[in-house]
């Protein structure tokens, strides 16, 4: 898939945290039509889609990527120029209580679609195979733990992933691989860092500490808070795999990082100033003082760090917005759109533990 002309793109999980910020960019920035294929589990809410519903390049359908028929049928009706896979399970404390929910959607499913995909390919001439990409995203996580000495993960480190969820994605990206080798699927990976910025849901660590500092509520982080994690803004993320879907090489992994490390605690602290200058306490007091330490989660990877010199210097593209700014973003982002995560927390859902 090259060039910038209209193409259609089918999108698996497209109106999750990730999936909508790519769709609404492919529609809104490339001119691009999107197919967005959706199970809309919890985590996929309402509103997400706001900039685009209604769009005539954009056309969602509800359904599970494992539904082969369903699968099938929009492959014929769209005939895709790419497919790009977000649908997954990506929450590590739910993945320690219920394991085998990200082994159906992240390792099943995509096995599912890899075949479908296959099946339509099959039938198609060499031009349009030659074009076509199947493009997977994945997380950092499947390359394990670093020291916090160590040197960053590149496409080569080996994978040790640490979590059900972890293991699910290393999983995925190897089947991903295998049809590549086996069938010649024209594929691609990227492995990202973490994500932040606008319609992330509230269970995760930025949006939840945001949401409740807003409220003045205790503050948990697990552990010391010492962990580290590199952040990517979620918009930077969507151009780099438009990135790679136009001008990546099939069968190649491209990292996706935001050089933007910070620990746990300095990243609640962070967000604990930006709110105090927005919304000071009537009391007075600091939100820093509602910061409170809790046990450990179990196999905590200790830090996670992207070296992100592949996709920039074969491809060209640059992490755009930095952490301060794109924090700040965020925050206020929060503040001025209680409509969308307020219906969130009311509906239930497990746990409030922190996403990292």
């Amino acid at each position: 898939m090259s060039g910038h002309e209209t193409k259609t793109v089918m999108v698996t999980g497209g109106s999750g945290f990730i999936g909508s910020a790519f769709c609404r960019h492919c529609v809104s920035d490339l001119g691009w039509r999107v197919v967005n294929l959706d199970a809309l589990t919890y985590a996929a809410a309402d509103g997400t889609m706001k900039q685009i519903e209604g769009h005539p390049r954009y056309h969602f359908v509800k359904g599970d990527i494992a539904d082969r028929v369903l699968v099938a049928d929009l492959f014929l009706r769209h005939s895709p120029a790419a497919i790009v896979n977000f649908a997954a399970e990506s929450h590590v404390d739910r993945s320690i209580d219920g394991p085998l929910a990200f082994i159906n959607t992240n390792v099943v499913g995509t096995a599912s679609l890899l075949e479908a995909t296959r099946e339509f390919l099959g039938g198609r001439d060499a031009g349009f195979r030659s074009a076509f990409r199947f493009h997977h995203v994945s997380t950092d996580e499947v390359y394990g733990s670093l020291a916090l000495d160590e040197n960053a993960f590149v496409e080569t480190t080996a994978y040790q992933p640490s979590s059900p969820y972890s293991a699910s994605k290393a999983a995925s990206d190897h089947l991903v691989r295998a049809w590549w080798h086996t069938f010649g699927l024209p594929v691609t990976i990227t492995n990202c860092s973490n994500n932040y910025g606008p319609f992330h849901f509230p269970e995760k660590l930025i949006p939840l500490v945001i949401i409740k500092a807003l409220r003045g509520e205790p503050l948990p982080v697990y552990g010391t808070g010492r962990n580290v994690r590199d952040w990517l803004f979620v918009e930077d993320h969507a151009r780099a795999i438009a990135m790679v879907l136009q001008n990546g090489e099939t069968g190649e992994t491209y990292n996706v990082g935001g050089n933007e490390e910070r620990s746990n605690l300095e990243v609640v602290e962070a967000i604990c100033d930006l709110v105090d200058q927005r919304v000071p306490l009537s009391n007075g007091k600091r939100r820093r003082d509602l910061i409170t330490f809790v046990a450990d989660r179990p196999g905590h990877d200790l830090r996670y760090a992207i070296d992100n010199t592949k996709i920039c210097d074969q491809l060209g593209w640059r992490p755009s917005t930095r952490f301060e700014s794109g924090l700040a973003k965020t925050v206020d982002w929060y503040l001025d759109n209680e409509w969308w995560w307020q219906p969130l927390l009311e509906k239930r859902y497990q746990g409030q533990r922190l996403g990292v």
